[in-house]
């Protein structure tokens, strides 16, 4: 199914310009059991309604952001560039 997927940067253009990498996951903290690993690798929660995204521009400004799509009918609510995370000491 196509549809046009706003880049944050480009504006709207056909999502076959883009690369979707799948939903957005928390990393683990620390170093991660084996079980621990594999859930954050393999496991999705892959919902039937609104979820986060990481997309990538491949055909465009080549730049990674977030989208957050409705997986039932492919709305986009929202996208935005998002920088880099900050680690904070405890």
């Amino acid at each position: 199914m196509s549809f046009l997927l706003p880049c944050p940067n480009c504006g709207p253009r056909p999502v076959e310009e883009f690369s979707c990498a799948g939903e957005v996951t928390v990393r683990p903290k620390e170093r991660p059991t084996l079980r621990e690993l594999a859930t954050y690798l393999y496991f999705r929660r892959n919902v039937a309604g609104v979820q986060r995204e990481w997309w990538f521009h491949r055909l465009g400004c080549e730049l990674w952001f977030q989208a957050e799509r409705d997986t039932r009918t492919n709305e986009i609510l929202l996208t935005e560039l998002v920088g880099p995370a900050v680690r904070q000491e405890s």
